[in-house]
């Protein structure tokens, strides 16, 4: 005989975005969330010490990260089920965007726990306002493979789409993208957005072969993400001028 459960008691799971790099973005809703929540599940809690220390947050602090997820998630789902409030952040920006989270949002949802989005800083909206691409539609491709022949055959299966790519690559693995797309995709409009938010912010335009050119002879750091033209037709024009 299953037992009733009365849903009202249980807490609530709030998925706060925080800052990408500039901590002034956060916004007051999510200082308010993460000031009166029970524990905040973090994916770094390194990262988070700094966000929370900033705006004298004295929240606990659990790690929530992709290798103990999964020994995480029936912790967290049983302290909302006896009333407890959550909040998951991620080390970065808006959390499940290509973070940790999916899994428990699942199970919270299953179990009739309320969820709650504090919406904020995303990377993947910060480049796409800068991109000066079509936003009116667009594909989250999140990170690429890493090994170049599975990175090419995702890439192939891009190429023929219309409408504008959003890529996250890390700095180390940057320009064998570039060379990867310049052979498969050629001639089209990619914008790099580099460390937005932060001190040193950068954003190139160009195609794949005049950026590489551009980085050929530097150290690249920081977080990058990709805004890529999608497939002409002929009858529409690439937006952004090649590089220079």
């Amino acid at each position: 005989m299953s037992v009733a459960r009365d849903i009202t008691k249980m807490g609530v799971l709030y998925i706060v975005a925080t800052p990408i790099g500039n901590l002034n973005d956060i916004s007051s809703r999510a200082i308010e969330t993460l000031n009166r929540v029970d524990i905040i599940a973090s994916e770094d809690t390194r990262v988070t010490r700094e966000v929370v220390g900033k705006f004298g947050i004295r929240v606990p602090l659990i790690s929530f990260f992709e290798h103990n997820e999964e020994k995480r998630i029936p912790e967290l789902i049983a302290r909302l089920e006896k009333g407890e409030n959550i909040a998951l952040v991620s080390d970065a920006g808006t959390p499940l965007i290509s973070d940790p989270g999916y899994h428990l949002v699942k199970e919270a949802a299953a179990r009739d726990i309320r969820i709650v989005p504090i919406p904020g800083p995303s990377a993947v909206m910060a480049a796409l306002s800068v991109a000066g691409l079509p936003t009116d539609r667009f594909t989250f491709v999140g990170f690429l493979p890493r090994k170049s022949s599975k990175r090419k055959k995702e890439l192939q299966q891009l190429a023929d789409l219309a409408h504008t790519l959003v890529i996250f690559e890390s700095p180390h693995r940057l320009l064998k993208t570039l060379q990867d797309m310049n052979e498969v995709m050629g001639e089209r409009t990619v914008v790099l957005c580099r460390e937005l938010t932060k001190k040193f912010e950068e954003v190139l335009r160009g195609f794949p072969s005049e950026l590489l050119k551009s980085l050929a002879d530097r150290k690249i750091k920081g977080e990058i993400t990709l805004i890529v033209a999608g497939k002409t037709d002929g009858k529409r024009e690439q937006l952004i001028p090649p590089f220079c």
